[in-house]
C-alpha cells in the first residue's frame, strides 16, 4: 500500500524551522551589532587611550641631584654617569643563581658584589631591576650587548651616580644617598612625592642629602615614546625636560674642617666652629667618621658590619646626638648669671680653702689647699671650683636653668640637620619628671653644687656648647646655627640665604659681658691661666675655657687615678674659645673623648683650627703627631663594673 505526504503537514514544519532559523541569526546578529555599539560607541574613548597606550610609552626622565659645595665652590657631592648591570628577577627564565654564574664570565662579578645584590634584594621589589654591578667598563658592557640575547631580564644601563671626592671628611655633614627601600617606597607612594619619584632610585639617608632632600632631587620629567609591538622604543613624540636639583653652598670651609680633623688624629670626639655674626657653620666634625661611597650602590655586609660593631662609633653623629656635661666651660655662663642677677660683683672675693662642705658632704677643688683668694675674673682664668660651689648655693637650680636656656642650653638649635638631641638643662620640674620615686624626685642642694660647676646632670651636645659660645661672643645677639648658607637655584640660578636675620637677643649688660670675655682672654694669656701655655706667642687675642668632665663616678675620698681606669672610662677634654676677642669671627666648642684634661688635647685642636682660619697657618707635620692616643699606661685596669657610682650623692666636680 503506497503511504500519501502530507503536504501540508510538511510545509508547516518548514517554516516554523526557517522561522526558528531565522530569529536565531537576528539574536546572533544582534549581539554582535550590540558588541559592536559596546566597543565602538560607549567604550571608545577607553580603547583608544589603551591602544595608544601600547603604542605610545611615557618614561620618566629622572633629574640630577643638586651639588654640595663649601663657601668656597668645592665640590664635596657631586653626580658622574656610569654604566650598571641590572637584573628583573621577575623577567629571568632561569633561576638567578645560574644567571649570575653565566654573568661572570662576561662581567667580573666578586663575593661583595652578590651579597650586596641579595641585601638590595630583599629591600626590593621582584618586578623592580636590580644592579648586581656598577661602574662597567667599556669592554664589559661590549662583551655583554654581544651576548644580550642570552640573558632575558638582564639589562645594562647608563646612569648618575653619586660621588663624595672627600670621603671620610665632613661626611657626618654631607651624608649620603641609597637605594629606596620597601619602607621608603611605601611613604613615597602615600606621600604628595609619589610621581615626582617615577624612576628614581636613590633617596638622601642621612646628613644634608636627607635633610635638604626635596630640594636635591629636583622634578622628574616625561618623554613620550612610541614603541614597537616588542616593546622596543621608535621615536620620541614628546618631551618634558626635568628640573635639576638645586645646589646647596655649604657655610663650610672644607680646609678648615680638614685642619680640625687631622688635629684630632686617633682621638675620639667632636668639634664645631661657628661664625658668631651670621651663625654659620664653619666646621662641623665627628671623630671617627666613616666613607659615604660604601652606601651609594648598597653597602655590603662585612663593611656594614664592621662600622655598626666598631666600639668608636663611627656612625653616630656626636656634635648633634652626642651629649656631654660641660665641665668648667660651663662657668663663664655661671659668672655672667652671677652678674646679671646680681648675686656678685667683680670685685667681691672668696676664700678657698681647696673644698666646700654641703650637708655634710665634702665638694672638692681640683687644686690641694685651694687657689687662695679669688674674686671672678681668678675664678674663671685658674678654673676655681670652690667659686662655683658657693656661687650655685646662692643662685639656685632654677635661677641656673632659666638664665642658660636662651643661650641655647638643652634646647634644640634648630640646626639643618634631622635626628638633634636636646640634651638635659636640670631643673627641680626636670628631675620631677624624670624620676619615678619620691626620693628620687627631690631636688637637694648637692644637685645644685654639682650643676653650677659644669657636672652634675648637666648633658649638652657639641653644637648646643658651641652656640652657646657663639651667642656669648655675639653679646646676646642669638643666630641660628645652620650648615647650608645658600640654597641656588638650579633653573635661574638665584641663590636665597637660609638664616637672613638674628633669631633673637638676650637682654645682658655689655659692661658684664665685658668682665666675661676679658678673663676668658686671661684663660689664654695670663700666668696661671690654664691654657696660657697652649696660647703662647699667639699673634691674635682669644677668649677661652678649658673643661674636664669626668665619664664614670669615683668612690667616696678616692681620688681621681687616670692610669687605673681603662682608656675609655678617663675623663673628656673640653675646650671653648672665640677670637679675636675684640671682635670675634670665629667661635669654637671642641670635646675629646677620654683625653683628660682640656688643655692637653683639646685646646691645642682648637689652636691649630683658629690659627689656620685667622692666619692661614696650617699645622707643621710635626705639630699633627701630638694628638695620638695613649695606649693603656697599667696591665690591670679597673672596668666599669669595678667603680661604685653613687647614685645618690652628687656627682663629682668637673676639673678644669
Amino acid at each position: 500500500m503506497t503511504e500519501l505526504k502530507n503536504t501540508e503537514r510538511e510545509l508547516h514544519f518548514f517554516r516554523m524551522r526557517l522561522t526558528i532559523l531565522g530569529a536565531l541569526v537576528f539574536v546572533c546578529f544582534s549581539l554582535l551589532l550590540a558588541r559592536f555599539i559596546w566597543l565602538q560607541v560607549i567604550k571608545h574613548e577607553d580603547y583608544a587611550t589603551k591602544a595608544e597606550d601600547n603604542r605610545i610609552a611615557v618614561v620618566p626622565i629622572v633629574p640630577t641631584r643638586g651639588l654640595i659645595l663649601d663657601r668656597n665652590g668645592v665640590v664635596l657631592a657631586r653626580n658622574y654617569s656610569a654604566y650598571t648591570l641590572e637584573i628583573t628577577p621577575s623577567k629571568l627564565s632561569a633561576s638567578l643563581d645560574s644567571v649570575i654564574d653565566e654573568l661572570s664570565t662576561l662581567v667580573q662579578i666578586d663575593i661583595k658584589d652578590r651579597r650586596r645584590f641579595k641585601k638590595l634584594l630583599e629591600e626590593s621589589k621582584n618586578f623592580v631591576s636590580v644592579p648586581l654591578r656598577t661602574r662597567l667598563t667599556d669592554e664589559e658592557v661590549a662583551r655583554f650587548t654581544a651576548q644580550r640575547f642570552r640573558f632575558p631580564g638582564v639589562e645594562v644601563q647608563a646612569r648618575l651616580f653619586r660621588q663624595y671626592p672627600m670621603g671620610e671628611i665632613a661626611s657626618h655633614v654631607v651624608g649620603f644617598i641609597g637605594r629606596i627601600n620597601r619602607n621608603e617606597a611605601k611613604a613615597l607612594e602615600e606621600g604628595e612625592d609619589a610621581a615626582n619619584y617615577n624612576g628614581t632610585d636613590h633617596i638622601g639617608k642621612e646628613g644634608l642629602e636627607k635633610s635638604y632632600e626635596k630640594q636635591l632631587h629636583g622634578t622628574t620629567g616625561y618623554e613620550e615614546v612610541e614603541v614597537s609591538a616588542g616593546g622596543r622604543a621608535m621615536r620620541t613624540l614628546s618631551r618634558t625636560a626635568a628640573t635639576p636639583g638645586n645646589n646647596l653652598i655649604l657655610s663650610i670651609d672644607i680646609e678648615l674642617q680638614k685642619v680640625v680633623e687631622e688635629a684630632f688624629g686617633e682621638w675620639r670626639g667632636a668639634a664645631v666652629a661657628i661664625d658668631p655674626a651670621t651663625g654659620d657653620i664653619l666646621a662641623y666634625v665627628s671623630k671617627p667618621g666613616y666613607d659615604p661611597n660604601l652606601f651609594v650602590d648598597g653597602i655590603d655586609q662585612q663593611s656594614w658590619n664592621e662600622l655598626n660593631t666598631s666600639l668608636d662609633r663611627p656612625m653616630v653623629n656626636r656634635p648633634l646626638s652626642g651629649t656631654y656635661a660641660p665641665g668648667s666651660t660651663f662657668k663663664p655662663f655661671m659668672a655672667l648669671a652671677a652678674l646679671e642677677l646680681g648675686k656678685r660683683t667683680p670685685s667681691q672675693s672668696i676664700s678657698d680653702p681647696g673644698f666646700f662642705i654641703l650637708g655634710g658632704h665634702t665638694f672638692r677643688d681640683d687644686k690641694v689647699g685651694g687657689h687662695g683668694t679669688v674674686d671672678m675674673h681668678k675664678s674663671i682664668v685658674v678654673s676655681c671650683n670652690t667659686y662655683y660651689y658657693q656661687l650655685g648655693r646662692d643662685m639656685g637650680i632654677d635661677a641656673i636653668h632659666d638664665f642658660m636656656k636662651p643661650f641655647g642650653f638643652g634646647q634644640l638649635t634648630g640646626i639643618d640637620l634631622n635626628n638633634e638631641k636636646t640634651g638635659v638643662l636640670p631643673s627641680m620640674e626636670w628631675k620631677r619628671n624624670r624620676f619615678k620615686t619620691p626620693q628620687q624626685k627631690k631636688w637637694v642642694g648637692g644637685d645644685t653644687i654639682s650643676v653650677s660647676n659644669g657636672s652634675g646632670y648637666n648633658s649638652y651636645t657639641p653644637l648646643q656648647i658651641a652656640h652657646a659660645t657663639a651667642n656669648l661672643a655675639n653679646n646676646g645677639v642669638v643666630m641660628k646655627p645652620h650648615l647650608v648658607k645658600i640654597i641656588e637655584d638650579a633653573a635661574t640660578r638665584a641663590r636665597t640665604l637660609t638664616v637672613p636675620k638674628e633669631s633673637y637677643r638676650i637682654a645682658l649688660k655689655q659692661e658684664n659681658i665685658d668682665v666675661i670675655k676679658r678673663a676668658m682672654v686671661g684663660v689664654t694669656s695670663e700666668q696661671g691661666g690654664t691654657a696660657a701655655r697652649i696660647f703662647a706667642g699667639v699673634q691674635y687675642t682669644v677668649g677661652g675655657k678649658t673643661g674636664t668632665a669626668q665619664v664614670v663616678g669615683i668612690k667616696k675620698n678616692e681620688k681621681y687615678n687616670a692610669k687605673l681606669l681603662a682608656e675609655r672610662l678617663r675623663d673628656n677634654a673640653l675646650f671653648t674659645a672665640f677670637a679675636p676677642a675684640d671682635k670675634p669671627r670665629i667661635a669654637i666648642a671642641i670635646v675629646v673623648e677620654n683625653a683628660g684634661f682640656g688643655a692637653g688635647v683639646a685646646a691645642p685642636i682648637a689652636r691649630k683650627a683658629l690659627d689656620y682660619y685667622l692666619l692661614g697657618k696650617r699645622p707643621s707635620d710635626k705639630e699633627k703627631d701630638t694628638t695620638k692616643v695613649p695606649k693603656e699606661d697599667v696591665d690591670e685596669v679597673r672596668t666599669l663594673e669595678e667603680i661604685t657610682d653613687e647614685q645618690a650623692a652628687p656627682a663629682p666636680p668637673a676639673r678644669q
